[in-house]
């Protein structure tokens, strides 16, 4: 690792003023249309099996998500063979050897990526013919495709990032943006990993948020020290609720029937997934806590400090957005989606969708579970506080 990084520099003053190679900023835009395009596929996929049921392999949404991959894996691919065969010298020196080759370290997590998302589509269509229809996200070929596409869209981050922080001053506000917009991908993978805990019937239970502090505050704390915006938190966050609205939205304009039976639910339409989690306001919180107080504390105070902001301010909004969805009739056009019901579910089921849940049997008192939360999100945002320091030092 000493030799993908040089010394800690100021966080103020992380970058150079060394021009990227011209290779790398082609690259680095070729890798987030990969992960722009893996990300809307699966986005499309969910709403896919929402509306229609398990079809084919060969559904524009798998397809979308395979060339996604492919166009990250190949494109990596020729960058570590042009590097290691027909490189500059400083296209060599802002590389990683692996294996007798030579590239960025992102290209590396690009092609292991592509493999392993190469490698869940014929096991994800054996596992459907052997066990039907699943209902669940996360299944064993599911989550070997996760893994593929985490690594795509960390791959992704990691090239704009070296590039980012290589920049001169012409190009470096440009390349913050279109990281913000890869950090956005990053926040998106996260929320459609855990679909199936956050439900709008959980967001009264402590569970919810326990679920949401273990994931959310890393890639906010990182992407609010690595990206070179004054918002640099908020600006991710705001590009994650934006292209989630712009697909829930828009997907929902085509029609759509199911092809699989039980049908208990009238579909005409594609159904997309729920309104995005309002994580763009603990984001907002989380750039206002590291300009007042990074670099002034040690990490371990700084991380409780996130972590409980994070905690309080997302309960703050997503508590009565949570009540506002589950009873309010002004949820239930396609404004807010509240009553985007996949065409399996029973009118039993559906009538529980109605209320929130109620807690379980023997379990600890809301408080004492939202404090477990409060320390999730602690160790959560100081694991993203180091990966963000990390960050700013990347340039290979």
């Amino acid at each position: 690792m000493a030799t993908l990084i040089s010394s800690i520099p100021d966080y103020q003053a992380t970058v150079t003023t060394q021009a990227p190679a011209a290779t790398r900023l082609w690259h680095a835009y070729v890798s987030v249309l990969a992960a722009a395009c893996v990300m809307v596929g699966v986005y499309w996929d969910i709403s896919w099996h929402m509306s229609i049921g398990r079809d084919t392999f060969w559904t524009p949404a798998h397809l979308l998500i395979q060339a996604g991959g492919l166009i990250a894996g190949i494109s990596s691919g020729y960058v570590a063979l042009k590097t290691t065969f027909a490189g500059t010298a400083a296209e060599r020196d802002d590389s990683v050897h692996f294996w007798g080759f030579r590239a960025p370290l992102g290209a590396w997590l690009s092609i292991w990526g592509c493999g392993a998302m190469l490698t869940s589509a014929p096991f994800d269509n054996w596992w459907h013919n052997a066990y039907g229809l699943d209902v669940r996200i996360i299944s064993p070929p599911h989550a070997v495709l996760a893994i593929g596409i985490f690594a795509i869209v960390v791959g992704a981050v990691l090239l704009t990032l070296a590039q980012q922080n290589r920049a001169d001053d012409r190009t470096r506000r440009r390349l913050a943006w279109v990281l913000a917009l890869t950090g956005g991908f990053l926040i998106m993978n996260f929320a459609l990993f855990l679909t199936e805990y956050g439900e709008r019937r959980m967001m009264h239970s402590g569970f919810f948020y326990q679920v949401t502090a273990a994931a959310f505050p890393i890639a906010l704390a990182a992407m609010g020290r690595a990206i070179k915006l004054r918002w640099a938190a908020t600006s991710a966050a705001a590009c994650f609720t934006g292209v989630m609205l712009l697909l829930m939205w828009f997907i929902e304009l085509f029609p759509a029937t199911p092809k699989l039976g039980p049908i208990y639910q009238h579909i005409t339409h594609m159904v997309t997934l729920s309104f995005p989690l309002l994580v763009i306001v603990p984001a907002f919180f989380f750039d206002v806590v590291l300009h007042e107080l990074d670099g002034k504390l040690a990490t371990p105070v700084l991380a409780a400090i996130l972590g409980v902001t994070f905690v309080v301010t997302f309960i703050a909004v997503q508590w009565p957005f949570a009540t506002f969805l589950v009873e309010n009739p002004l949820a239930r056009g396609r404004l807010f989606n509240a009553d985007n019901f996949v065409y399996w579910m029973s009118p039993t089921y559906e009538a529980l969708t109605r209320r929130f849940d109620p807690p379980a049997p023997g379990s600890w008192p809301l408080v004492v579970q939202l404090l477990i939360a409060m320390g999730i999100a602690t160790l959560a945002s100081a694991l993203g506080l180091s990966r963000g320091r990390w960050m700013t030092r990347v340039r290979r």
